[in-house]
């Protein structure tokens, strides 16, 4: 442990700064895995809400320098991809079965 007082305050600061940055990973990692999830579904609406709300995320976190830009400009290039693809996906499908309706 530190003896300077500057260095103690530090220290708090640090742990008080891994907490959050930490947690805000955490929310960051949940919201993906529930876009991956969603892509399993048919609903479309719930697929795209969760898109946005990983994006929006994303974004939050490079402005608040929790993540570096260019990390959260991969996952989100690979969000997009990930989200056309299954779009795309569906398209085919309903081209393909036109009588499931």
């Amino acid at each position: 442990m530190p003896i300077i007082k500057s260095a103690i305050k530090r220290v708090k600061i640090s742990e008080k700064q891994l907490k959050r940055n930490s947690a805000y990973k955490s929310r960051v990692k949940t919201f993906i895995k529930k876009f991956e999830n969603s892509l399993n579904t048919e609903d479309k609406d719930a697929i795209e809400q969760h898109y946005r709300q990983c994006v929006s995320v994303l974004d939050k976190a490079a402005q608040k320098g929790i993540l570096a830009k260019n990390t959260v400009s991969r996952k989100k290039s690979l969000l997009a991809k990930k989200f056309k693809l299954h779009s795309l996906n569906a398209q085919s499908e309903a081209a393909q079965n036109p009588e499931k309706k």
